[in-house]
């Protein structure tokens, strides 16, 4: 029933700016009639950060922004979903327009910065959707004018941990001045100590909750070095590697487009992303699993993060170019790689080319 109607109505959304076609999105969303899940194959099935994901394939953060429609998502046959970025108090973000389409490139600019209507509002959306299962993770961030970020990523944890099966703290979107200051050695480790502190001191109310970190891909590897050590030491529970990008590949089509400021997103991502991520996975040594983002869209893209060191992936923007058929070819790509290599897990697919991505030229 899905396939159909996204072919009639991509035209009409993709007429649309973009902002106004998300929010149409999330709005049919929401009212559409309940679909029955999608039956996954076992073999698509990864245990990490202490939980039993269906399947691989999620859906990043930035797309259900205020916790409206994740039980939907689920239902789409997305394995997990993330919502957010959410922020303490809300806040309106920056001024539109502020999502652009590169429609030759397959790419994504946006400089939305958190706009979200705060903790309060998706804890109650949360709360009452407790008792409906499925992966929904919480991706929280600053708000623009906090005087101790900090302080907001320790207060959404404790609001949050007890509704979120885990929670993202992403200090690397592009779009809030001085945010990605967070990731530099000692921002990131008063931050996290103070994280992981308040998460030890609600767990014994809210039970377990795994504590991932958003990192940027344009991080220099002596920085990487550094967030991973860090990530290392203070015992996050996973990264996601990564988030959008303020640099502008050469060669992109759209080049009047291209110019916008903000984070880069889509296909024009998929080789520094996957870059970075092989060169996290060297550095973690196995200690957490990674999630792999940015740029995948296709199958076969997918499987490359695998091999690249992911234990699972998301999806965002392609989804504007491939629609939600992405979902399902991603799984078979898999499956077909799992019959070819002759192995059994996913677990057994991950990282097999790590070291020789970071060996390659880097990615212009």
């Amino acid at each position: 029933m899905i396939g159909p109607f996204e072919r009639l109505a991509r035209p009409f959304l993709q007429a649309l700016d973009p902002e106004d076609a998300h929010a149409l999105t999330i709005r049919i969303l929401k009212f559409a009639p309940p679909l029955g899940a999608v039956r996954d194959d076992k073999r698509l099935a990864v245990r990490a950060f202490g939980l039993n994901f269906p399947n691989p394939v999620g859906l990043a953060a930035g797309f259900d922004k205020h916790a409206e429609v994740p039980d939907a998502l689920l239902r789409l046959g997305f394995g997990f979903v993330e919502v957010g970025t959410i922020t303490p108090k809300p806040q309106p973000g920056n001024p539109r327009p502020r999502v652009f389409r590169l429609e030759a490139d397959r790419g994504v600019i946006n400089r939305l910065g958190f706009n979200s209507l705060g903790a309060d509002a998706a804890l109650k959306r949360l709360a009452a959707r407790a008792g409906a299962g499925g992966i929904v993770g919480i991706n929280v961030g600053a708000n623009k004018d906090a005087p101790d970020r900090a302080a907001d990523y320790v207060a959404l944890i404790e609001k949050f941990a007890s509704v979120a099966s885990y929670v993202t703290v992403n200090v690397s979107s592009p779009n809030t001045p001085g945010l990605r200051a967070l990731q530099e050695a000692s921002a990131l480790d008063d931050l996290l100590a103070r994280v992981v502190d308040a998460r030890e001191r609600v767990a014994p109310q809210a039970g377990p909750t795994p504590v991932l970190l958003k990192i940027a891909p344009d991080l220099s590897l002596a920085e990487l070095d550094d967030v991973v050590g860090i990530a290392r030491s203070r015992r996050v529970d996973g990264m996601i590697v990564g988030n959008t990008t303020v640099s502008r590949p050469p060669g992109l089509r759209d080049a009047r487009v291209a110019q916008q400021a903000g984070g880069l997103s889509g296909q024009p991502l998929f080789a520094l992303s996957t870059r970075m991520l092989a060169e996290t996975y060297v550095r973690v040594e196995g200690v957490f699993p990674l999630i792999g983002a940015g740029g995948i869209g296709s199958g076969a893209d997918a499987v490359k993060k695998f091999r690249a060191g992911a234990s699972l992936v998301q999806l965002y923007s392609a989804l504007v170019f491939r629609g939600l058929r992405l979902v399902a070819e991603i799984k078979s790509a898999l499956l077909a790689e799992l019959a070819r290599q002759a192995i059994g897990s996913l677990n057994d697919l991950t990282g097999v080319d790590a070291a020789a991505v970071t060996a390659e030229p880097w990615p212009q």
